[in-house]
């Protein structure tokens, strides 16, 4: 359940006040997500999320991720937008946590990937790389290449419970994956999170998926832009089996290039892309895996389903196991 903090009828009827919204209607908590307590929000002037920030989100950091969302849906991105309140400020505070109210999204994300749904994918990340260009404040990746030896680290003393040996094969694909982590590649905002979770669909007329929505920017950052779409080839582009399946690959890295074209150098770099990305989410997962108390009100996911796809990565020799 991703609901950590509860919300009293007093409390929000006395935060809604601030806003032009009409009158409360409902409150239902959103069971989706790990990081913060998510609310579908219903009005008499509509349909909204309400947001409250729990501890893993620094609240120093909100202002930022805010302005990146609301200068994407100005952009003409489909992502949330931070509905301000009477007096023009977005974020505020409800039961003791920092907290917004965005604009409803329409759609759903999809249970089961289909390659018809990458080429949408593809498309909608090149619009948000475009749409990003204007926005001047630049937020670092904290979980970016230099954060992962120290995640390991923090890892040690429990790694090899979750699989024998794993700590000296992430010590030896780290220590490849940082020589050889490229640099000069073009850069600009970038989600660093977008799983299948984060993508709302809707069909069109003809039945085919089209994306009505991107979410959850909350790990969003300055970095290299091809990072993002390696991310996305790691959450997008593997069978519950774990073969790689070259078909969404294509389809994604297509429709990305159709809008955005890659460099030969963004090309080369793909693989080592790939596998930093996918060392990023192992180690984030191990950690959570290792580290989380019993009883804590954390979803942990399996890492080793990252293992699988960084041994992928590990034997592509160029671009060409990717569709290019």
């Amino acid at each position: 359940m991703a609901v950590y903090t509860e919300v009293t009828e007093a409390a929000l009827q006395a935060f809604l006040a601030d806003y032009e919204l009409g009158e409360l209607v409902a409150l239902r908590g959103i069971a989706e997500g790990v990081e913060n307590s998510n609310f579908s929000l219903q009005t008499t002037g509509g349909s909204y999320i309400l947001t409250l920030y729990e501890k893993r989100v620094d609240p120093a950091e909100l202002p930022w991720f805010l302005g990146l969302m609301r200068h994407l849906a100005a952009q003409g991105l489909s992502c949330p937008l931070p509905v301000a309140g009477r007096d023009g400020v977005a974020l505020r505070q409800l039961a003791g946590r920092p907290a917004a109210i965005c604009t409803f999204l329409p759609g759903g994300w999809p249970r089961r990937v289909r390659p018809e749904h990458c080429a949408p994918l593809g498309a909608a990340l090149a619009t948000l790389h475009s749409a990003g260009e204007g926005f001047r404040a630049e937020r670092p990746n904290g979980l970016g290449p230099r954060s992962w030896a120290p995640l390991l680290d923090r890892c040690r003393a429990g790694g090899d419970a979750v699989q024998p040996g794993l700590i000296a094969e992430l010590d030896g694909h780290l220590s490849g994956i940082l020589g050889a982590w490229p640099v000069g590649l073009p850069r600009g905002h970038i989600h660093a999170d977008l799983f299948p979770d984060n993508v709302f669909f809707l069909e069109d007329a003809r039945g085919s998926p089209r994306v009505s929505g991107l979410i959850d920017f909350y790990f969003a950052c300055t970095d290299t832009l091809a990072y993002d779409l390696a991310i996305c080839l790691n959450a997008w582009c593997f069978e519950p089996d774990f073969a790689f399946n070259v078909t969404k690959a294509r389809a994604m890295i297509g429709a990305y290039q159709a809008l955005r074209p890659l460099s030969q150098a963004e090309v080369e770099a793909l693989p080592v892309l790939c596998r930093g990305a996918a060392m990023r989410f192992l180690l984030t997962r191990l950690f959570d895996w290792t580290n989380t108390p019993p009883g804590a009100m954390v979803t942990r996911k399996d890492p080793l389903e990252y293992l699988k796809r960084l041994r992928f990565h590990a034997g592509a020799k160029d671009a060409s196991a990717y569709g290019l």
